[in-house]
Order: structure tokens, then sequence, then C-alpha cells
């Protein structure tokens, strides 16, 4: 929300009340409470009839700083994130003549107590990373509405590049961009999304959440260009400063405040096939599908019914449509004997015609009005009702129909919307704020579905298929990207999606390959191909055509079965990553920026990523197969072609259908897994650890877990002059394979080999 008119005008409507000078101050255990007065008091009479802004500033955890900005302490307090860590660490709080210092760990804020000169100054360490000043830090008044707003305004350096928000599908970089924290079913070509959250990220190393649940608005460089201004509706806005020293370190630091993802069984890895949504189906069709894929020799792993398992007007009541599913039971026991895990799309909305509509409101579990009548709609399904998940009972309820749906045989859910949720005349069971409760009933919604599968599944072996988010929705992976359509141009912006999401601490991310809306070419079919089975998750999925490969070209059924096959060799690396996810929150597709921070070259790049730390992918968005790509500094290795690149430096190549630019960096070890058509095996037998080439002195270690994520290998390799040792316990029958040699296959003896170069 933009407050002013130029820099040095308000608009008409708006009272400003800036703070402007430092008041007094207490200091009370780890808290430190600061006066920021609304004018220069140059004597006892400037004291009266002037506004003051109360700050508090205390540390949960080492490096983390939380800001609490009031005008009035008498309003309702905002509903604030629950952070999942609160470790006490030690502070200091230093007073000097004019300033006074709070310092958690490294990161320190420096309140100036200067005449006339209000700022706050954060440095990590002895690096200055940002600072509230001069009119920025506010209670913003409008006259017309009488609506009040909090504001604040953190400064950005020259050269200083803004992350994140959640999944965005505009320019990657959001400098320049206006951005409101409000969840919406927008599809992928707007500026709207499903997944906001207030968290941004910047090159320079640290965060910045947003402690509100509400509609958050920020100015990223745009009402301001030296600021990044986020808002709020209220008397009080809070927010955390995360300095990690990096931006991996600063992701790392987030997820241990707001909950780290949890780990996915292995199997979720593999290829998922989908009835499509307004198709036609029953088990004939989708058992033509099954054996389809087969007949081909195509990996499949995971099949998922769409909305339509279901009789129409009845989402959701949870019961297999009986004319087009006579057998659920048995459809399930068969597809599980062909090694078929089974997911089922549900929503949190009832509609009217569901016998569960009358079952929830005599209850007393749907969401109602102040007047106490139950909210509806007809927009979705006719009558919509949602359930209300601050009602303990309600959850409990909710989860038995789907625990009946696990008792049958489903393995996982997509747990679908979650976005269309009302804010006005609205009264939650607990009386949440409605505002607050826009963005965070997506929380509860995956939350109650997650922790059933966890209960009834065992931990490790819960999945989802969510598609809206708010902070903390990372424990529950995994998250798709919502609508996307079948271009270039939309598997672009999707790309750009994931890598804000990703820079908010979202691990696990997958999209629909080939687009959900119309019906892709053959050409944008294959090259999505490849970028999906390079995802964490990988799933076949659209509107109103199916997705099998053949109704393509019999081409596509090759390149499917390739990438399915690779992915499937890659497992002990991409589960490593996962392990890596579930202990640090570190995702699996990183933004180049995220993994190269000091290569300025790295900071805008939005058409490639790192998947982890040991391979760049960079899809190819051209029917021509042309595609330019950035390389940071040293050797690379093409993993399809075997050509050996060096870097800094950009990169064309065309590419076909077979291979694309997927490159190893020099000084790596990548495990590839002897086994290609399903992805949970075990990882350490007949594994090849693929060594790229090593400079003189360097040295890599990774360990290689089992499908639960247990540690079960690790493998270290060093050169020293022209010898490379390398060194594996915990497996047996390791093979190296060298990128410099493509013809060495060298069988390990005793977990040992030296190399001579």
């Amino acid at each position: 929300m933009k407050f002013t008119n130029g820099f040095w005008l308000m608009k008409k409507e708006i009272t400003p009340l800036y703070a402007v000078e430092y008041a007094g101050h207490e200091a009370n255990g780890r808290e430190l409470t600061v006066y920021a007065v609304g004018s220069h008091i140059r004597n006892r009479g400037d004291c009266l009839n002037v506004g003051m802004l109360t700050v508090r500033l205390y540390s949960p955890m080492e490096n983390v700083l939380h800001v609490s900005v009031t005008h009035f302490d008498g309003s309702n307090e905002k509903r604030l994130y629950a952070a999942a860590a609160d470790v006490s660490p030690d502070v200091r709080i230093t007073e000097e003549e004019d300033s006074i210092t709070y310092q958690t760990g490294s990161l320190r804020a420096v309140v100036s107590k200067e005449a006339n000169g209000w700022k706050i100054s954060y440095f990590d360490g002895n690096q200055y990373l940002t600072s509230t000043g001069y009119r920025n830090m506010a209670h913003m008044s409008n006259q017309e509405t009488k609506k009040q707003y909090m504001v604040e305004q953190l400064g950005l350096e020259p050269g200083e590049y803004v992350y994140g928000l959640g999944e965005r599908f505009t320019p990657f970089v959001k400098n320049g961009q206006s951005v409101e924290i409000w969840n919406e079913d927008g599809g992928t070509a707007s500026e709207q999304t499903y997944k906001n959250i207030p968290f941004y990220l910047t090159n320079r190393g640290y965060g910045v959440l947003v402690d509100s649940m509400g509609d958050v608005e920020f100015e990223i460089a745009s009402e301001k260009v030296e600021q990044v201004q986020f808002s709020a509706e209220g008397e009080s806005i809070s927010y955390y400063m995360i300095a990690g020293g990096s931006p991996k370190g600063t992701i790392e630091r987030y997820t241990a405040m707001f909950g780290r993802p949890a780990l996915p069984p292995a199997w979720s890895f593999g290829l998922w096939l989908t009835t499509s949504f307004t198709t036609n189906y029953d088990e004939e069709t989708t058992s033509s599908f099954i054996q389809g894929m087969a007949d081909r020799g195509i990996p499949l792993h995971v099949f998922h019914f769409d909305c339509y398992w279901m009789q129409a007007y009845q989402w959701c009541d949870f019961i297999w449509d009986p004319q087009t599913f006579p057998d659920p039971e048995g459809m399930i026991r068969r597809y599980h004997d062909r090694g078929l895990k089974i997911c089922v799309w549900i929503n949190p909305y009832i509609g009217q015609k569901s016998y569960l509509f009358k079952e929830g409101k005599e209850a007393g579990y749907l969401l109602k009005k102040q007047h106490g009548s139950v909210w509806q709609t007809d927009l979705w399904q006719p009558g919509m009702a949602l359930v209300d998940f601050t009602n303990p009972d309600a959850v409990s309820w909710y989860q038995g129909k789907l625990k009946a749906l696990l008792d049958m045989g489903v393995d996982c859910f997509k747990t679908d919307f979650g976005e269309r949720v009302p804010v006005r005349d609205i009264r939650w069971f607990d009386d949440s704020n409605a505002v607050d409760m826009h963005n965070y009933y997506t929380y509860l919604y995956n939350q109650t579905v997650f922790t059933l599968l966890e209960k009834e599944k065992g931990e490790g072996n819960a999945v989802l298929f969510a598609r809206s988010a708010t902070v903390g929705g990372q424990q529950f992976p995994a998250h798709w990207g919502g609508d996307c359509s079948a271009s270039y141009s939309s598997m672009a912006e999707t790309l750009r999606g994931g890598l804000s999401l990703a820079s908010c601490g979202f691990a696990f991310w997958s999209h629909d390959i080939s687009g959900f809306e119309q019906t892709a070419t053959a050409d944008i079919y294959k090259r999505w191909c490849q970028f999906g089975l390079l995802s964490s998750h990988s799933r076949l999925h659209g509107s109103s055509s199916y997705r099998v490969p053949w109704l393509f070209d019999e081409e596509a059924c090759v390149v499917l079965k390739e990438m399915v096959e690779l992915k499937c060799r890659l497992m002990p690396y991409l589960y490593r990553l996962a392990v890596q996810a579930h202990e640090q929150g570190l995702p699996l597709l990183r933004p180049m920026f995220m993994e190269f921070p000091e290569d300025r070259s790295c900071l805008p790049l939005d058409m490639q990523y790192m998947l982890g730390e040991s391979l760049l992918v960079a899809p190819v968005f051209q029917e021509t197969g042309e595609v330019e790509y950035y390389l940071p500094k040293g050797k690379w290795y093409n993993l399809l072609t075997g050509e050996t690149l060096t870097g800094p430096g950009w990169q064309k190549g065309r590419f076909d259908y077979h291979t694309m630019p997927l490159l190893v960096p020099q000084n790596t070890i990548l495990p590839l897994g002897g086994c290609q058509d399903k992805p949970d095996y075990d990882y350490t037998k007949d594994v090849t650890l693929l060594l790229t080439e090593f400079e003189d002195g360097a040295e890599a270690e990774i360990f290689i877990p089992d499908i639960h994520g247990n540690k079960v290998m690790s493998v270290k390799a060093v050169r020293k002059g022209q010898t490379i040792t390398v060194t594996a316990t915990g497996g047996s029958g390791c093979r190296l394979a060298l990128s410099w040699d493509k013809d060495a296959r060298i069988m390990m003896e005793d977990g040992r080999a030296e190399i001579s170069l």
C-alpha cells in the first residue's frame, strides 16, 4: 500500500506519525523497550499533544531478532505466527552516550539516541545489513476511511536484490514490485498466488519475516526505491530480522524457527500420473493408462484420482462414485498389486448436496456467520461451506472421514484449494480474527490431513500434494505450483514461482507437467517432462485432456521413460538432499544466487536452477531447442552429453529431446543408483560414484541414506598431487566412474581406491 505522493508529500487523506526521536528505554531481561516520539523535543512543552511509538526488541534464537512497533497498546493484538523454537539465547544490551545496542550472537541492533535522529541499524558482526530511520517507521491514519495502519521501511543498498514473498509468478527479483500477502486462486499467469509468505531474502544474506497473519502489503523499492516497505492495518506491526551469514544460512535459521519439512517417503519421488480433472474416466480407462505405461516400459509409481472420483455436486463427501467405481477396494488392491501407490483429490469444502453438510451443520463443524448461520456460497460447489478447523471436534470429524479412505487402501491425498476463505461477517469457533484466518486456514487444513497420515502411515510415510500454503506450511510436503498453461511462457512462470517459494524455505515442490490448462504440443510436452522429472516431485496432470505420453507422439514415450529412469538413478543423491531438507531446511530446488551468492551474474537468474549443490539444470524454453545459460566459475560436466565446459561465463547450445543442460561441478562425488525403474530401493547396492575433475588439494564428502533417511554410507574423495584417494564406508559393491575418462569403471576394493592422473 502506498501512502505518499512522491518523496516529499503525503496523499491528501493520510496523516502520518513518524518515529522522529529517541525518548527513553527500558531493559527487562532479554527484552528491550525503546520509545520513539513523533516530533523533535526542544523543551518540556513539546512533550504534550504528541504521538509516540513503542518499539520492543527480543531474541528467540541466536542471530534472530524480533522487533515489534506499536502505536496504541490498548488495541486488540494481532495474531502472530507460532515459532517452533524459542531457545532463550544469551543477549547483550549495552548503552553508550549516543546509542543503545541489542546483540544476539553476531546480530546487532543499534538504536540511535541522537536528537531528531531516530534510527535503528542492523549489523551482522561488522557487516551493515539494513536500517530504519528518517520517515520510515510510522503510524498512518486514513482520514477518509478512518482506518489505521502501521508501516516499516528497511533500507536497500545499491545492488541489493529482494527474493521470496511466497510462490510468485512475477519477475523473480522483486525490486520494483507491489505485493499483497493474500492467498487467492489466481492461476500462474497473474500477480495473485496460492502461497503467500511475508518473508523476503536478499543477496546480502539476511531475511525478514513480517510477523502478521493478516493482510500485509509490501512495496519493494517501489514507493521508495531505496526501501522495502511493509504495512498492515491496525495499531501494531512486528517482524523478525534473521541473519544467517548467507542466503542458505538464513533459510536454515528461518526454518529452525518456523518448522522444517517432514521427510517424504522415497516412493513419492517417482512418477505420478493422474486422471486429469474434467476428463471422463472409470477403472477401465485408468487401467488402460497404467497398462499403456507398462507396455512402453515407462516406470510409474503413483496413480492419482482427481475430483470426479466422487459424484458431481457432492464434493466433498469422500464416497467413490458407485456408477463409475463400483468396487473401489478391489480396484485399489489390484493397483497395489501392480506396485502403485494411490492418491485421491480432496478439499476442505462441503457442498450442500453432500450428506456431510447436514452432519457438519448439526454438529457445528462448519464455518458460521456472526449471527450463527452457516456461511455458504455457490462458487465452486452449490451451497458450499467450509470445515472450521479451529474446532478440535471438527478436525477429528474430518480426519475420521479421511481415515475410512486410508483403511480402504488410499496412500495419500492431494489437498487442493484452501484459498477461498471469507472475511466478512464471519465467526470462527475459537473467535480467531477473520482477516488473520484467511491465509492461516491453509495451515490448519494441511496440518489436519498430514498429522492423520503420519498417525496412520507412520512418520516418514506421509506426503501430501498441496496447493495453498502460508508460514509454516513447509512442514507438510509436498506442494505443487497450481494452474499453469500449456506454453513455454507458463513453464517459465512456473519455475519463477518455484524459485520464489524455495527462497521461503519450501523444500519439496512440483508442477503440472505440460501445463494444466489447454493441451500442450508434443514439443512442449517433451521439454516439460525433462523439467518435471528434475523437480523433487513429478506429476503428469491436466484439466480437460489426458496426459499419457502416447497421445502426444511416440518420442514423448521415449523421453518420459528416459527421464523417469534418470531420476530413479539419481535417488541416492536426491534422497540425501531430502534428508538435508528435513534436518536443515534447505530446499532441493535452489535459485542460483542461493548456491553462488558471491557471483553477481547469478543474482537475477530465473531460467535455470541448482537441484541441490551438485546439479545445475537449465530447462529448454524454445521449440528450436536452443538454451543460453550461465556457468559459475570452474569446470562443469554435462551428465547427459558427456561434454565438459568451463565457467564463469555464458554458454549457448542446441539440444534434442534426449539431452539438455544438466551439469555437475568440479570436485563433486555424484552417487548414481543401481536401479532405474523405481525410486525406493537400496541406494548403496551397486551404486556408481561419479567423480568430476578434482583440483589439487580439493576434497569432497557425502553420505548416502537408506529409504528411511538413515545415513548408512559415507564417501570421501581427496586429491593430493596426481592421486585421488576415494574411501567408502558402510556400502558394498560400489564402483567409480570418472567424468574425464568415459570408459573407466573402477571397482573399489575394501571400500578404497586410488586413481592416478
